[in-house]
């Protein structure tokens, strides 16, 4: 199974946390690609993933299943030759569009599973992985809120999430999908950049079941949670934004235990992350 996470080092909590939640859940071997850049914006530098994480991962995912790999892709030349510049001080960090350059990168599979790195898998994910994918760019689940605020196609609801994607490279590249929102970054400012521009370009998209991408609760039927900013209306109206490697906070106010097991095994790794 191919995996997609994009970031920078600061993903580093995320993808371990990701990764183990994986491999309990996965029998066959997880081939993890992972794009990671050096970047900088008018106010910040952003350092790309070390790579004793990536070695780190590599004898996690090995020792259960020896045939895995886990490959780290540093694309700084690609980005620094076509810069996302009208999104690169928005209110979401330049890494998430680091997806869009996946056509370019040598060595990708055509299908991938990207993930964002505050996803937890709950469930074998292989019936959505594995379905057919001819004439379809990318399969997502809707947003759970964008859904009723944006709109770009035919249907009453379009307006994917794009946390979970299963991506056909090779529809891609030949509609021109990723190029063409790469372009759309660099001269126009979007809200959630990478989101909006391959909801906005994609014409040839699939709308999955919630259970793929549950960004509000979980349910019995749920393959990923998805830990996103949420709205809350009691004891007052306000967003809440708990990350799964905040792990008193998924206690606290969450009210989340089932992944104790999981979290207790990030956090006895997790001191190995800073080297």
């Amino acid at each position: 199974m191919n995996l997609l996470f994009c970031g920078d080092a600061n993903m580093a909590d995320g993808l371990l946390i990701a990764t183990l939640s994986l491999l309990k859940h996965v029998q066959e071997p997880l081939h993890i690609h992972i794009l990671t850049a050096t970047l900088a914006s008018a106010t910040k530098v952003y350092q790309p993933l070390p790579e004793r994480v990536t070695r780190l991962l590599t004898g996690l995912v090995q020792a259960k299943q020896p045939a895995a790999t886990v490959t780290r892709h540093d694309i700084t030349t690609m980005v620094v030759a076509t810069p996302p510049t009208a999104n690169l001080e928005t209110v979401s960090t330049p890494y998430c569009m680091l997806r869009l350059y996946a056509d370019q990168v040598a060595g990708l599979p055509d299908r991938l599973l990207y993930l964002d790195t505050d996803v937890i898998c709950r469930r074998d994910p292989s019936a959505f992985y594995y379905q057919d994918l001819t004439n379809t760019e990318l399969v997502g689940v809707l947003d759970y809120y964008g859904r009723w605020f944006f709109h770009n196609q035919w249907r009453m609801a379009d307006y994917i999430n794009s946390g979970v994607l299963l991506m056909n490279l090779a529809e891609c590249r030949q509609t021109g999908l990723l190029q063409k929102a790469r372009a759309l970054c660099q001269t126009q400012q979007l809200f959630m950049p990478d989101q909006s521009a391959l909801n906005k370009l994609a014409q040839h998209k699939r709308i999955a079941a919630r259970r793929y991408n549950d960004q509000r609760r979980v349910h019995r039927n749920t393959v990923f949670q998805h830990f996103t900013t949420s709205f809350r209306l009691w004891p007052w109206i306000h967003t809440l934004t708990v990350k799964p490697w905040q792990v008193d906070q998924v206690h606290a106010q969450l009210h989340l235990h089932e992944y104790d097991d999981l979290l207790l095994d990030y956090r006895q790794l997790a001191d190995q992350l800073k080297g």
